[in-house]
Formats: structure tokens, sequence, C-alpha cells
């Protein structure tokens, strides 16, 4: 397999980017897959100089495809940069608007005239999704006048319909049981809408909650102060010792600055990311929205279930509507946009 190469696609899905392969390119058992997946995308190094990854966990994703029934299935592999772990433990909701255009590229899913729904199965947590891909004349359309915060220019619209979020990691919505906790002596709120995350107050944490992802990368004791909070966090919300994993993210929220219904900044788990995740903002629209929460008295939820969560650059839009602590339905609107198509190869 490293003599040939591997069939993969490199695309950009929301604001994250990453490698596209069918599950048949790849090998069966999951430690000679992750394996390959290390050299393919050169790790561990901190600028995975000798393969494709792009030396950030935003830029160090895989999506694994494979048809299942009339839609696919899709795995998504979170790869660290620095160290040689491969993480199943997650979605992803950036990558997951690239899995639509992929499938239907790949065959895996005929296209119709005009738009096309690809039904898909996260099995990382067994959630489910409709994307909604633009496909006039039957074939995948990338150009369009959608522009989403974080990604330069415009794209066409995929809306992505989710179903089955609620508590698809942790068991539940709110794992912990209640809307509000103390661990390390700092307010949080435990939400899992398709990601794991904890919620707090940035002024709980002596930080203004505007400051740039660098400020933050930077500051020792609010990373200490955060890493202690995860790893109780992660008992509490039926995720085990997360010492090793990427979940849960920890998103510190404040008051909005440019007419949203609340400003983020988002841990992923150590390094703070350039925008926020699709589902971690699901998440974060539910704390908004939830009267108890951390969030209650900083959100403003009041414009209805379309949220702009505001974030490093720019903000995210997420439909969330709940019935009481029950989610009824979650959307959003991204891109994608295939980069490159051909062989990777692996180093020995």
């Amino acid at each position: 397999m490293s003599a040939h190469g591997v069939k993969c696609m490199l695309m950009r899905g929301g604001t994250s980017k990453g490698t596209y392969f069918l599950a048949d390119d790849l090998p069966r058992d999951p430690g000679e897959r992750d394996d390959l997946l290390l050299r393919i995308m050169g790790s561990p190094d901190p600028r995975q100089i000798d393969g494709v990854g792009g030396g950030h966990p935003l830029t160090s994703k895989v999506a694994v495809v494979s048809r299942n029934g009339a839609g696919v299935d899709y795995l998504f592999l979170q790869v660290s940069v620095d160290q040689a772990l491969v993480s199943d433990r997650q979605n992803c909701g950036n990558l997951l608007a690239g899995v639509g255009p992929f499938a239907i590229e790949r065959g895996l899913v005929a296209a119709t005239d005009g738009q096309t729904a690809v039904p898909i199965r996260m099995t990382n947590t067994g959630g489910r999704a409709i994307a909604h891909v633009p496909t006039p004349a039957g074939v995948v359309e990338y150009a369009g006048t959608t522009s989403i915060d974080g990604v330069p220019g415009t794209a066409a619209a995929i809306v992505l319909d989710f179903e089955d979020t609620a508590g698809s990691s942790c068991g539940a919505l709110l794992p912990t049981g209640q809307v509000q906790d103390v661990i390390a002596e700092v307010p949080v709120t435990c939400v899992d809408n398709g990601m794991p995350t904890v919620v707090l107050r940035a002024a709980d944490l002596g930080v203004r909650g505007d400051e740039s992802p660098t400020e933050l990368e930077s500051d020792q004791r609010l990373r200490e102060l955060l890493e202690r909070v995860r790893l109780e966090a992660g008992k509490r919300m039926n995720l085990g010792d997360v010492s090793d994993l990427t979940v849960p993210k920890l998103t510190i929220v404040s008051p909005p600055r440019s007419g949203g219904v609340i400003a983020t900044r988002t841990f992923i788990p150590h390094r703070v990311h350039a925008s926020i995740g699709v589902l971690g903002a699901a998440s974060v629209a539910v704390a908004a929205a939830l009267p108890d929460s951390v969030a209650a008295g900083i959100a403003d939820p009041s414009g209805g279930p379309r949220m702009r969560i505001e974030h490093p650059t720019g903000a995210l839009e997420v439909e969330v509507e709940l019935d009481g602590e029950r989610v009824r339905r979650t959307a959003i609107v991204r891109t994608a946009r295939k980069l490159f198509d051909g062989t990777v190869f692996p180093r020995s």
C-alpha cells in the first residue's frame, strides 16, 4: 500500500480541512488503519512536514465513508498533530459538510438534477444527518454565493439537518443530570447536542472572552485550570478518563459584541479554535437557550431558534428548537470545496 499510495480526496468542509477516503481503500483493522493515517498525515510532528496534515487540529482530520443502503456511513477520525494518536470519540460537523459531495463524487449516492439529499449515519455516535447538496444537471456544484465566517470567498450552500444529536456521545443532552455544575470551583454547564461541550463564563475565569486564540493559548494559568475542569467533567459526562481524548471541548462564553446571541472561545481541547465547530456550536446554542445555564444572563435567544454564535473570526448560524430540555431540531448551513483528488503516498 505504501508503494502504490492510497486514493484520497482533500476537501475543505466548513472551517476545517481533511482527507476523505472510501472505507474499502483503507485497512479494515483499526490499528493498521490508524498507523497508516498517522503516516499519511505526518504525525507525530508539530509541522506534519512529512505528510499532508496542516500542523493544526483543524487541518489534521479524516473522513472515512462507505455505502449504507440509500445513504452513507461516515466515520470521523481526529489525527493528533504532535502525538501518535488517532481518536474516533467524537463527530465533526465541519467535515460532515463534505461527506455528501464526496459520496456523490465517488458514486455512492446517485445525484439528481437540482439538489440531492444524502442520508448520513455518523458512526462515531450513531447520530444521523441529511446533507442537501446542490447538483445541477446531476453534478456537484461547489461554486456559489454563500459565505461562512472563517473561510475566504463564497461557495455553494450545503444544508445539514441533524437527527438524534442530543446525548449522542454522553447518553443525555445534560449528561450530569443538571443544567449547572461546579467543577474546580468554576460554574459550568455540561451539554451534548452532538459534541460533548463544557460551557464556562469568561468572567468566572478571569478573562474578557474576546481575547485572540494566541492570547488564550499563552495563558498558562488558564490552560491548567481548564484542563482540571475538563478531566473532571469527562468523568461526570460519562466519558471516563479523557486524558488522551479530544473531548469534551471547553467553550468560554461572554456577551456578544457583533449582534450575535453569544460570543465564544473554544479549546479543542488545548488549542483554541479559530472559529467554532458545527456540533460544538449546536451544543453552545442549547446552553444559550436554557434559562438556568451558565449562559443565562449573557445570551440573548429572543430572536427565535436561529442563533448567531460569535467566534474569533466571525459567527456561525445554527437553528436549535427545544421543548423544555429536549431537542426537537438542529440544523445548520455550511459550505465545502474539493481541493484535490488523487493518490496520497504515506511515509514508509
